[in-house]
């Protein structure tokens, strides 16, 4: 491994520690129930279609930031989110996942809807302009940032990995840290759903 390979590995790896330990940092110093996050926004599905944050009120919302080209993280993830739904049966009706990219240079609603095909038929994925994402970001205090690589055609994006619980009224109830199982989440939800 040459000397600058080596350092781009260790570069990425820090900052994504970094990323996870900040975005995190607010959540897991507080109880459940107790953060602030989320907020309004106004974005775009994979559909073309503008919606906020009021158009998922009324049903429990998973909402994951992450991005299509993604090799690992997101993919297991939203996995991990659509075998969680299958695990609920009926009550799947009353729970939204949303994966917001952190890629909108690439992940178009176009990109966005052929990704769409392979996870949860209920997820609504969305995207929108840099300034929206970041708006957005920081509403749910999500850290991302393009990797640094000149050699690499297709570049990485560097995020933290926590999925969130909002209730009906879009409010914080829970998180989920990248590893869990589809059988936990989904024993969650089912939780909370029920009361």
């Amino acid at each position: 491994m040459s000397s600058r390979v080596f350092f781009f590995v260790v570069t990425l790896l820090v900052a994504t520690l970094v990323g996870t330990v900040t975005a995190g940092y607010f959540i897991w110093q507080a109880k459940d129930g107790d953060v602030d996050v989320g907020g309004p926004f106004t974005l775009t599905d994979q559909t073309g279609r503008q919606v906020t944050e009021k158009t998922y009120e009324g049903t429990w919302q998973v909402v994951f930031f992450g991005y299509t080209y993604c090799p690992d993280v997101c993919p297991t993830t939203m996995a991990t989110v659509t075998t969680a739904m299958d695990e609920l049966g009926p009550l799947a009706e009353k729970v939204t996942p949303i994966f917001i990219t952190i890629d909108p240079e690439r992940d178009t609603p176009e990109q966005l809807a052929g990704y769409h095909e392979y996870f949860h038929p209920s997820f609504a994925m969305l995207t929108g302009t840099e300034e929206q994402i970041a708006k957005v970001a920081r509403e749910f205090r999500v850290y991302y940032a393009k990797a640094k690589d000149d050699s690499a055609s297709d570049y990485l994006m560097d995020h933290s990995s926590i999925t969130y619980l909002l209730d009906p009224n879009g409010k914080y109830v829970t998180h989920f840290s990248h590893g869990i199982s589809p059988e936990k989440m989904a024993e969650t939800l089912r939780k909370q759903i029920e009361g």
